[in-house]
């Protein structure tokens, strides 16, 4: 199971990510420049991208047998707090936001729910290699808060936000500071409790012994 569910979560990540972008070309009213470019401003998308691409890195490896840990622990625990990130913030704050049908409702699931829970199972199987330190945090957080000035920095030159929390014309400027100090703290709590987790499994390995 191992060595098949990481080319699963590859291909679940890309398949939802592809459909997702196909789903918003044929509603969107805008130019294809401007649209693959706001449909790569959703975390979510990106995050989904990343996980995508490094567990297609994963298969890989474990499919040219090149070493029996095809994963850096540190940048799995990172990709795992993003996209644990993507499924809690839009199971408490986005969800009840819209309904969507069909084809969309699914993909709207594996984007937020199937994924990350995926992701989350791997890393629960992995976690007694993950030997992790608190100070790594800091460095978990430049992805977050890159996209962060990315979305503000355009958003204030195209007037387009990508999620309600982080729109200016809306909420004002001091509404998304406040907001985006508080998503900082849940990455810095996300993050800390699965440091603290990976820390915790390899003490009772090694007590076992």
């Amino acid at each position: 199971m191992r060595k098949i569910l990481p080319l699963f979560i590859a291909v679940c990540a890309l398949l939802a990510v592809v459909l997702q972008l196909d789903l918003m070309l044929d509603k969107s009213a805008q130019a294809f420049t401007e649209t693959a470019i706001r449909f790569f401003s959703f975390f979510t998308i990106l995050t989904n991208s990343l996980v995508a691409g490094y567990f297609l890195y994963i298969s890989d490896k474990i499919l040219r047998q090149k070493n029996r840990q095809p994963y850096n622990r540190s940048t799995l625990t990172a990709i795992t707090v993003y996209i644990t990130i993507v499924g809690l913030v839009y199971q408490l704050l986005l969800r009840h936001m819209w309904q969507p049908t069909g084809l969309q409702k699914i993909v709207d699931e594996m984007l937020h729910s199937l994924n990350p829970a995926l992701v989350i199972i791997y890393w629960l199987l992995n976690r007694k290699a993950c030997v992790l330190k608190y100070s790594q945090i800091g460095f978990w957080l430049i992805y977050p808060l890159a996209y962060l000035a990315y979305v503000l920095i355009r958003g204030h030159f195209s007037g387009f936000y990508p999620y309600p929390f982080l729109d200016v014309t809306s909420i004002g400027m001091q509404g998304v500071i406040v907001n985006s100090i508080g998503m900082t703290v849940l990455f810095i709590v996300i993050s800390m409790l699965f440091v603290w987790g990976a820390r915790l499994s390899v003490k009772k390995t090694d007590t076992g012994r």
